[in-house]
C-alpha cells in the first residue's frame, strides 16, 4: 500500500515534531543528500508556462528511490483567495517502481525552501550574523524568519513588502516568538541597511530589481529565493557582479535564476561542492555572497524521504491502493489486470497504516 499524507496529516506531523526541529532536521537531510550529489540522476524541471503562471514537474532519483514533485506558481491566485504555490509529490521504490509515499508538498515545500536557505547560509554567511532583512512578506516569509532565528542566531529581522497586509500578517504570526525582534521598514533600502543577511522572497513574475548595488554592504549574504522561473528576477545585474554567486543545479539556474540575465559564461559555484569540501564558500568577512536559489528536485527528494520516515515512526497517514498491489496468494496473477474492472473482486477498503 502507498502511504498517503494529506494537509491535515502534515500539520499534525509538523506539530508533533515541532517546527524548529522540523526545519533543522530538513536542513541536515538536504545537506547530507547534497554531499551525495554524484549518486543522483538529475535534470532541470519540466515547466509549462502561461501568461499568468507556471506548472512544473521536478524529478530526481538514485539507485534506491525515485521522487518527483508537481508544483505550480500563479501569483494572481491570491486575488481569488487561492494560494500562489501548491504542490504534491511521490517517493517510489526504484527496484519495483511502486509508489511508497504520496504526500502534500505545499506546506512541506515551504519548510524545505527555508531549510535550503538555512543550509546555504550556514556555509556562506558570516558566522556572527545577527540581523536579517526580509523583503517579501508572503507565504514563505515566516518560515525563513524562524529558520534563521532558531538555527543561525538571527536576533533581529527588518521586514518590508509593497503589500502592507502581508507585513501585518507576518508580524502577527511571529508575535508568538518573543525572542525574535521584528521591525517594520518603509522601504527595501531602509530594511537592508545594516543587515548581515538579506532574504528576498517576492512573488511577482517580472524582471524586477528588488536589490540594487547601492544597497550592498561589505560582508552581506544575499539569500535570493524569489527569482525562480524564466522572466522573474529580484537582483540587479551589478549585484551579481559584486559578489560570488552560488547555485543549486547550474543548468536549471541559468534558465530560471537571477543569473538568467547574465552571459552564459558568468562564473558561479556549485553549492554541493562547497558542502562536500570541494570548493570554497565564504573566504573573508568582507566578501558578498549570493545564493541564487530556484529550488531543486533533490531538496524535494530529501523532504519526501524525511516525511516518509517520520510518518512511519508515528503511524501517521493512511494506506491507499494508488496502483494495483500484488499479493502472495495462490489466486494472484500479476498478468491479470482485467480483474480490476470488477470492483467486488479487485477493491480493498482504504485502511490507516499501523
Amino acid at each position: 500500500m502507498t502511504r498517503f499524507v494529506d494537509v491535515p496529516t502534515m500539520s499534525r506531523l509538523v506539530e508533533d515534531i515541532g517546527i524548529a526541529r522540523f526545519i533543522g532536521d530538513l536542513a541536515d537531510a538536504i545537506r547530507d543528500d547534497f554531499k551525495r550529489w554524484p549518486d543522483f540522476d538529475k535534470s532541470a524541471r519540466v515547466a509549462n508556462h502561461s501568461d499568468i503562471g507556471v506548472i512544473e514537474l521536478m524529478p530526481v532519483s538514485n539507485a534506491k528511490r525515485y521522487a518527483f514533485k508537481y508544483v505550480n506558481g500563479h501569483p494572481s491566485n491570491t486575488l481569488r483567495g487561492l494560494y500562489t504555490v501548491m504542490a504534491f509529490g511521490v517517493l517510489a521504490d526504484v527496484e519495483s517502481g511502486y509508489p511508497l509515499l504520496l504526500s502534500e508538498l505545499t506546506v512541506a515545500t515551504a519548510l524545505r525552501t527555508c531549510a535550503t536557505s538555512l543550509m546555504a547560509a550556514r556555509a556562506l554567511a558570516r558566522p556572527n550574523a545577527r540581523r536579517m532583512a526580509l523583503i517579501g512578506n508572503g507565504a514563505q516569509s515566516e518560515f525563513q524568519a524562524l529558520a534563521f532565528h532558531f538555527h543561525l542566531g538571527i536576533e533581529e529581522i527588518v521586514v518590508y513588502d509593497v503589500d502592507p497586509h502581508a507585513t501585518e500578517k507576518l508580524m502577527r504570526n511571529l508575535a508568538d516568538c518573543p525572542s525574535l525582534k521584528v521591525i517594520r521598514a518603509s522601504s527595501t533600502a531602509e530594511a537592508v541597511r545594516g543587515a548581515d543577511i538579506v532574504t528576498t522572497v517576492t512573488a511577482d513574475k517580472a524582471y524586477a530589481t528588488i536589490i540594487t548595488p547601492d544597497m550592498l554592504e561589505p560582508g552581506m549574504h544575499i539569500n535570493g529565493v524569489g527569482g525562480d522561473c524564466p522572466g522573474k528576477t529580484e537582483l540587479h545585474a551589478d549585484v551579481l557582479k559584486a559578489g560570488t554567486v552560488f547555485v543549486e543545479y547550474e543548468p536549471q539556474t541559468r534558465i530560471e535564476g537571477d543569473i538568467q540575465q547574465m552571459p552564459s559564461d558568468f562564473p558561479v559555484v556549485d553549492l554541493w561542492r562547497v558542502l562536500a569540501g570541494q570548493a570554497e564558500g565564504r573566504v573573508s568577512d568582507e566578501q558578498v555572497t549570493i545564493f541564487d536559489s530556484v529550488g531543486f528536485a533533490l531538496e524535494d527528494y530529501s523532504v519526501l524521504r524525511y516525511i516518509n520516515e517520520q510518518a512511519e515512526a508515528r503511524n501517521l497517514g493512511i494506506g491507499i491502493e494508488l496502483v494495483p498491489w500484488g499479493e502472495s496468494s495462490d489466486d494472484n496473477d500479476p498478468k491479470d489486470l482485467f480483474r480490476y474492472t470488477r470492483s467486488g473482486k479487485a477493491r480493498r477498503p482504504v485502511r490507516r497504516i499501523a
